[in-house]
């Protein structure tokens, strides 16, 4: 058990890993950040801010020497990185769950080999890949196998000619092909897993995307509760079957009342937020606590939350990222009852890119989604 006042040490600098530096901080530990943007949201809250590259041996030593253990907070770290960390000191999430939710083809295979629900799939490597693909999988998305996210290296493709095109405008890098699954929503679950195999869920969302990037979580889901309480089981056993330790993040898709797994994030997860204004622990302190081997706590939510992601382009006059650039007016959302917001201290806003979110609390879900779109409208994000 590390017990403070430590010296954590987080590979990362965002919004992510701001959530945790403040979080350790509470329970009164110092935090050591590692990041080359030497204006990381994370970093300025630090202990100290170690500006260099993830794969730099230099940093990587004064890490492992000063700090008593090391998490992550984005799936992207070179699993090198986090392997080379482990001569010194803890890592969590281990270099091995890490590599298989950084890359697509381990991802789903993980999934096909431990009799996870999965969509339909195939491992493109090359051209003939797609070419012997099985013609059922059409229509299907393309992804790149690796550092695509925020709908960022996809595709959608209607046939074998679409798919082939597409890969060659991915530079023929690996992909997953991925059949379009008609989706009734989406869901995600968030829970945290400490090294003697404890798991900890936190209440199943409900989520909503724009462009790619995930808009609106609704928490707890408005689903049954069956098919909440499916989605944590279907992710303690991927938790179980990774040996993870600390905060994980899956997402699923819901057709036809089945579930499917569409990602696993090694960290804690965009739609698990709204933990920190409506539970009475929030993902962050979970990812703390598993860190150092502390007890988990057991999550109770204690309000009805929507979680509303605020993106770069509301910082410009057209509100989609042209015109004159200036600060939202913020007073729109202060005004609204039980609405809570956070902005990450990002030094530049630009499209698509998160940049804060805000929380709506109450005591019934239908009342605080209606508050939340409200407010959503009041700041300016229209639907397109």
């Amino acid at each position: 058990m590390i017990l403070p006042p430590a010296t954590l040490g987080m590979l990362g600098g965002g919004q992510l890993g701001r959530f945790f530096v403040s979080a350790a901080h509470e329970l009164g530990y110092k935090v050591w950040v590692l990041d080359p943007d030497p204006h990381s949201p994370a970093g300025l809250i630090a202990d100290r801010h170690l500006v260099a590259a993830y794969d730099d041996y230099v940093a990587l030593d004064t890490l492992g020497s000063e700090c008593a253990a090391v998490t992550t907070e984005f799936e992207n770290v070179p699993a090198d990185t986090l392997d080379y960390l482990t001569k010194f000191i803890p890592v969590h999430p281990a270099a091995s769950a890490v590599a298989v939710c950084q890359n697509r083809i381990a991802e789903k295979s993980f999934l096909a080999d431990n009799g996870l629900p999965h969509g339909p799939f195939a491992a493109i490597r090359s051209e003939d890949d797609i070419r012997n693909a099985n013609a059922g999988l059409f229509p299907a998305v393309l992804k790149v196998a690796r550092f695509g996210y925020d709908g960022k290296g996809q595709a959608r493709v209607a046939d074998r000619d679409e798919a082939v095109a597409a890969f060659q405008h991915f530079k023929g890098e690996p992909c997953v092909l991925e059949k379009m699954l008609t989706l009734d929503f989406e869901v995600s679950v968030v829970l945290a897993r400490d090294e003697a195999g404890n798991v900890r869920c936190f209440p199943t969302g409900e989520n909503r995307h724009r462009n790619g990037i995930l808009d609106v979580t609704i928490a707890p889901a408005q689903a049954s509760a069956c098919l909440r309480d499916n989605a944590q089981e279907i992710a303690e056993r991927i938790a179980d079957k990774l040996g993870y330790v600390g905060t994980l993040g899956v997402e699923f898709f819901v057709c036809r009342g089945e579930l499917f797994v569409n990602e696993m994030a090694p960290r804690p997860h965009n739609s698990g937020h709204h933990t920190i204004d409506a539970c009475d622990v929030s993902q962050y302190e979970q990812q703390v606590r598993a860190l150092c081997g502390l007890p988990l706590a057991a999550p109770r939510q204690h309000s009805a939350a929507v979680m509303v992601n605020l993106l770069g382009e509301l910082w410009y006059e057209d509100g989609k990222g042209h015109g004159t650039y200036r600060e939202p007016d913020w007073s729109v959302l202060h005004a609204v009852p039980g609405l809570r917001l956070h902005l990450y201290g990002k030094h530049h806003a630009r499209p698509g890119r998160k940049m804060g979110h805000f929380v709506v609390t109450g005591a019934n879900t239908e009342a605080v989604l209606g508050h939340a779109l409200a407010a959503r409208a009041a700041i300016g994000i229209r639907d397109e």
